[in-house]
């Protein structure tokens, strides 16, 4: 009996199987149009019908331990409304690495996206929600770029950004609002607003990033 063929991309164990790790073709599409701006092509890039940005849970009063319930809330509440937007496929999940962020799979290779390094894993939206834990995540435990393989939607968040961009369907746009745990943190924009800052963070985060 002869052996099944290998594939032709490189995989990582965890939980019991392999998941295929992305290279730099899988995330090309992305760096061949974004912006180096402040609006919201800077991480999305201007293929979409609609846009949108989502300010994470956020109270700079409270330690980040006080934060864990709403960052969790928040979580659950986007990975959903993602998941009833998106036909059954795998997603690409990419964990920024920092130096101090948990990127999940640490020995697999990265990728280069907005000029920064990544960890980009084909995996879904269970595991979106499920593998970072609290240690070294900011802001929330979700990978900061998510994609599934049709590309009809992109969320992403940038180095330090408390924040993340999304762009894809109408349709997906209006069930962020349509979600009572994200509806206070969705804003829409487009790419020709030229920066697209939430309005509903705190301004004193305008002075601290010097916006």
């Amino acid at each position: 009996m002869s052996e099944s063929p290998r594939p032709n991309y490189r995989t990582q164990l965890k939980d019991g199987r392999a998941w295929r790790i992305g290279t730099d073709e899988d995330v090309a599409w992305i760096n061949a149009v974004v912006t180096d701006d402040r609006s919201i092509t800077t991480s999305v890039p201007p293929i979409y019908a609609a846009y949108a940005t989502i300010a994470f849970p956020l109270d700079l009063e409270s330690g980040r331990e006080q934060m864990r319930e709403a960052e969790d809330r928040f979580d659950d509440a986007l990975i959903r409304v993602l998941g009833a937007q998106t036909a059954p496929q795998s997603w690409w999940l990419g964990f920024l690495d920092t130096g101090a962020s948990d990127v999940v799979l640490p020995e697999a290779q990265r990728v280069l996206v907005y000029g920064c390094r990544y960890v980009l894993v084909q995996a879904g939206a269970r595991e979106a929600g499920a593998w970072r834990g609290n240690d070294g995540r900011w802001f929330t435990a979700l990978p900061e770029l998510m994609f599934p393989a049709d590309r009809s939607w992109i969320v992403s968040s940038l180095w330090d950004d408390a924040w993340a961009g999304v762009g894809g369907s109408a349709d997906l746009i209006s069930a962020l609002f349509d979600e009572p745990e994200l509806r206070a943190r969705t804003e829409r924009t487009n790419p020709l607003v030229p920066d697209m800052w939430p309005s509903s963070l705190p301004d004193v985060m305008h002075e601290r990033l010097k916006r």
